[in-house]
């Protein structure tokens, strides 16, 4: 974390542990994929484990093996630790470990935390959007036996290097993802990631770029979700089901560029925000989410719906749709405001997933990111240059 006083939060938070607790009691922390691995994370815990599925879907796992170490350190055995920040970043959209080189580089770490004198070993990818000085991925590696440690820390590093020019992700305007999702002819639906848009990441979730291009191009049996608006989500629980609303949607944020989609909308069902997750991700966690709504644009050439929410929620989960009586597997588009946590339940109901390229705070082109306080020797995207270059 990133707080206004300290631009490693969890580092300021371990200094101030180790001084309560001293040099001898074992400190070990879990910590998100996207974790900025600082200096002062290293320093001031024994071990960390970090989780390696993106979609994450080994939460707990990743919390048990942070108590197996430390019930190793508890029992009196001593860990070597090594870091290896990695020169260069990559956007989150490349993160996803469905994909290559994710998905090889994660799937060699259970046999890398199993040599001899090696007790674990983990890839940090970074969050870019975050302008600190140690903003990015990097490699820990703890164990006994320090020449074990430093060989397979110095190991993983080299192959997150030789990978570098495979850490891209195909990417389209609005305009080409909703003329490339029209075409489809399958049963499934196009799934449509508004990336930078995502709340999760730090977007404001009510950029409107998306929703214009699928009215504009006459898409039909399309939902679009999540659509931050309390204001709207307001109006429509007080006009009620059937009413049709003459209003501004989105955009109230004040994103730079970005207007409000003026229009008619239909309220066609309202919500409580308040349902069960079923997806993989989050099962069985409980949402509230405040008041929302499914509209319907009012609209000759199209149809399309959006589905608008009181509280800003990354779309990761079928359940947050299915709550407003759509079911997202009839529809021919989907599109979700996340980056890549709705794939591991959107993209098996999916014939095509894209991510696209519109108006949002979660840069997935970082270059055009306007870093003040990074680190000099860091490139800014795979291949690329470094700051000021």
């Amino acid at each position: 974390m990133v707080t206004e006083h300290y631009e490693d939060g969890e580092g300021e938070l371990l200094r101030r542990v180790r001084e309560v607790v001293g040099p001898e009691i074992p400190v070990v922390i879990s910590l998100d994929l996207h974790a900025n691995v600082t200096a002062g994370m290293v320093e001031h815990s024994d071990a960390m484990t970090i989780y390696r599925t993106y979609p994450h879907l080994d939460m707990a796992a990743t919390g048990a093996r942070a108590f197996e170490l430390l019930e190793f350190l508890l029992a009196g055995h001593k860990l070597h630790k090594a870091m290896r920040k990695i020169p260069f970043l990559f956007p989150l959209t490349s993160q996803c470990t469905d994909f290559e080189p994710c998905r090889s580089l994660y799937g060699g770490l259970d046999a890398m935390s199993l040599r001899p004198g090696v007790s674990d070993v983990d890839f940090a990818t970074g969050f870019p959007p975050a302008d600190i000085a140690e903003c990015g991925a990097a490699v820990v590696a703890y164990g006994e036996d320090r020449e074990s440690v430093e060989a397979v820390a110095d190991q993983l590093y080299q192959q997150v290097l030789d990978a570098e020019a495979d850490f891209t992700f195909a990417t389209f305007s609005a305009d080409e993802a909703v003329l490339r999702a029209l075409e489809n002819d399958s049963d499934k639906p196009v799934v449509l990631a508004d990336a930078q848009d995502n709340p999760g990441a730090g977007g404001t979730s009510d950029t409107t770029g998306l929703l214009e291009a699928l009215v504009r191009y006459g898409a039909s049996q399309a939902v679009i979700a999540i659509m931050y608006d309390p204001e709207v989500a307001t109006m429509a629980h007080a006009a009620g089901v059937g009413a049709i609303l003459e209003t501004e949607l989105g955009a109230k944020s004040g994103f730079p560029g970005v207007q409000p989609y003026p229009g008619k909308f239909e309220v066609e069902a309202l919500g409580d925000g308040r349902f069960v997750f079923t997806g993989e991700m989050n099962l069985n966690s409980h949402a509230e989410l405040g008041d929302m709504a499914l509209l319907r644009i009012v609209d000759d050439n199209s149809e399309v719906r959006v589905v608008v929410g009181s509280a800003r929620a990354q779309c990761l989960d079928l359940a947050m749709i299915r709550h407003l009586g759509i079911e997202p597997t009839e529809q021919k588009i989907v599109a979700v405001k996340s980056t890549v946590h709705f794939r591991a339940d959107y993209d098996p109901i999916a014939a095509e997933t894209l991510v696209v390229i519109s108006p949002g705070a979660n840069y997935c082109e970082l270059a055009d990111m306007e870093y003040k306080n990074l680190r000099a020797d860091v490139r800014l995207e795979p291949l690329g240059p470094v700051p000021g270059a």
